[in-house]
C-alpha cells in the first residue's frame, strides 16, 4: 500500500461519510446510477444466492441449502450477468455482490442494473466495504438488527462515489489482482492451520489412548474400532461420571436489552468462553426459572449442535451467564476424585470422543445431540495420578502447535484488515492506482502487511 500515493488535486464534498474527493470524481444519488430490475417468469433459469462471504454464487455451490426444487418460482427475480444484487435483510452485513451468472433469485433480494455507463465491479468493491455497509444500515428499517430491511426505495436515496469510468476500470483491475493475491495468502494460512490441527489431534489421540506410561500392559477395550487400551484403565459411561446439563429452552421473545447475559455459541470461539454475541434475559425471570443453569468460572461447556467439536472453559467474564440451548455444561460427579476437569476437556477434544459423535450421526439426520445421547458415550478413565500426568504431557506437547496456530490466525486477521483498509482507501480516493491497468501487470505486488514468512513458524521435531 505504501507504493500508492494520494491524488494531486482534491475537491471538498459536503457529505457525512466523505469530506473530499479527487478532482473529477462525483458523489451521486444511487437513483442516478442504478435502477431496480424486476423481471419474473424465468422459472427454468439457474438458482442463484447472495451471500455475505462470496457475494452472488450458484445455489448449487452452497454446502447446506434448502431444497427449493418444488417451490413456485414464478415470483423469483431474474439476475443478468453484470447486475448487482443484495439481500434486503443482510445488506448491512455485506450480503451483496456483482453477478457473473444469469439466473433467478429469491423475491427477498433486490437486483440492480446500471442506469449509466459504469464498471459494476467498482461498486461491488465499494458496497462491500465496512464504511458502506454501516452507511446502508442507517437506511434499513426494522425493530431489531435481525429484522432490518433495505428496500430499493431507500437504497436509491443513498449516495455513492463515482470516479470517471477510466479510473473505475483501473481500480477494478488493480483490486482484482491485489485481492486475489491476498486471498491466496489467506488460503495458504488456513491450510497451514488445518495441518497443525490435524497434528494436534494426532498428539492428543495418542496420549488419551495409550497414556504416557511406556510400561503399560494392554487389554481389549471391547470396542471394535478402538482396539487395545491400558490394562489398568476403566471404560465408564459419561452418565456415570459426569453431570450433564443442557441450556434451557429460551425463545427470542425472552431477549432483553440488558440484564443477565445469555451465552451464545459465538462466545465459544476460543479456549475461554466470553460474551461475544450474547443476548440478555430479565433478572427476575432468571431467578425464578433458570437460576440453576447459571455458569461458574472454570465450568467446561461444549456445543452439541453446529460444530460439535467446540469445547471451552467458562471465563470470568461469562461467569453468571445462562447457556443457550445447544450448549452443555459438564461437571465431574465426585469433585475430581475420579475425574479431573482438565482431563475431561482434553478427552472431549480427542478423536475417541469425536468418533462417538460421528457414529451417532452416521446413517441418521441427527445434527444435534443432547444429554440423553451423551450419557451413553464411553469415557476412558485412568487413575487420577495418571490423569494429572496426561494433562501435563498434553499441555507440553500441544503448546508449540497452539502458538503456531495462533500465529497463523493473527496473520489471517491482519491480511483481512489490510484488504479492507486498502479497498476503502482506493474506492474513496485516498490512494491512487495507476490509470492504465497494464502499468503494474507482471509486477510482484507485495503484501505490505505480511507479518512473517511461513518459515518463521516453530516446527516440532
Amino acid at each position: 500500500m505504501s507504493r500508492l500515493k494520494p491524488y494531486t488535486k482534491y475537491q471538498p464534498v459536503n457529505y457525512d461519510y466523505v469530506s473530499q474527493l479527487p478532482e473529477g470524481w462525483q458523489l451521486l444519488p444511487n437513483i442516478a446510477i442504478f435502477r431496480e430490475r424486476i423481471e419474473r417468469g424465468f422459472d427454468n433459469e439457474e438458482l442463484l444466492s447472495v451471500t455475505i462471504g462470496k457475494g452472488v454464487i450458484r445455489q448449487s455451490e452452497i454446502d447446506i441449502k434448502k431444497d427449493s426444487s418444488n417451490e413456485d418460482k414464478s415470483k423469483y427475480k431474474l439476475i443478468k450477468v453484470g447486475d448487482i444484487a443484495y439481500n434486503r435483510m443482510r445488506m448491512w452485513q455485506g450480503a451483496l455482490g456483482y453477478s457473473e451468472y444469469q439466473g433467478i433469485t429469491s423475491p427477498a433480494y433486490v437486483v440492480l442494473k446500471p442506469r449509466m455507463e459504469i464498471n459494476q465491479r467498482f461498486f461491488h468493491y465499494m458496497f462491500r466495504t465496512g464504511f458502506y455497509t454501516n452507511y446502508s444500515k442507517r437506511f434499513s428499517y426494522g425493530i431489531v438488527d435481525d429484522q432490518l430491511s433495505l428496500r430499493y426505495v431507500d437504497f436509491k436515496r443513498m449516495y455513492s462515489i463515482v470516479p470517471p469510468l477510466e479510473t473505475q476500470n483501473a481500480i477494478v483491475a488493480y483490486l482484482d489482482r491485489k485481492t486475489q493475491q491476498i486471498q491466496g495468502f489467506i488460503a495458504k494460512k488456513e491450510r497451514l492451520i488445518e495441518l497443525l490441527e490435524e497434528e494436534k489431534d494426532s498428539v492428543i489421540y495418542k496420549i488419551i489412548k495409550f497414556g504416557i506410561n511406556k510400561n503399560h500392559q494392554y487389554k481389549e477395550s471391547g470396542v471394535s474400532w478402538l482396539g487395545e487400551i491400558p490394562k489398568d484403565w476403566k471404560i465408564r459411561h459419561f452418565g456415570w461420571e459426569v453431570i450433564i446439563q443442557e441450556g434451557p429452552g429460551i425463545m427470542a421473545f425472552d431477549f432483553k436489552n440488558d440484564g443477565v447475559p445469555l451465552l451464545r455459541i459465538s462466545g465459544m470461539k476460543n479456549e475461554i468462553a466470553d460474551l461475544e454475541g450474547c443476548n440478555y434475559l430479565e433478572p427476575q425471570k432468571v431467578k425464578t426459572k433458570w437460576y440453576h443453569f447459571k455458569l461458574f468460572e472454570g465450568d467446561i461447556i461444549i456445543s452439541c449442535s453446529a460444530s460439535t467439536d467446540i469445547v471451552c472453559t467458562v471465563g470470568k467474564e461469562a461467569e453468571g451467564a445462562i447457556p443457550y440451548t445447544g450448549i452443555i455444561r459438564l461437571t465431574p460427579r465426585v469433585n475430581g476424585r475420579r475425574l479431573l476437569k482438565e482431563y475431561l476437556k482434553i478427552y472431549i477434544k480427542s478423536k475417541i470422543y469425536q468418533q462417538q459423535v460421528e457414529l451417532l450421526k452416521a446413517g441418521s439426520t441427527i445434527q444435534h445431540y443432547g444429554p440423553t445421547h451423551l450419557k451413553g458415550f464411553f469415557l476412558l478413565l485412568p487413575e487420577i495420578n495418571e490423569q494429572e500426568l496426561i494433562i501435563k504431557s498434553a499441555r507440553s506437547e500441544t503448546e508449540i502447535i497452539d502458538k503456531a496456530i495462533l500465529k497463523a490466525q493473527t496473520e489471517i486477521e491482519k491480511a483481512k484488515e489490510y484488504q479492507e483498509s486498502l479497498i476503502t482507501q482506493i474506492v474513496t480516493g485516498q490512494l491512487k492506482v495507476p490509470e492504465k491497468a497494464n502499468a503494474y501487470l507482471g509486477q510482484n505486488i507485495a503484501l505490505g502487511m505480511v507479518a512473517e514468512p511461513e518459515t518463521a513458524y516453530p516446527v516440532r521435531q
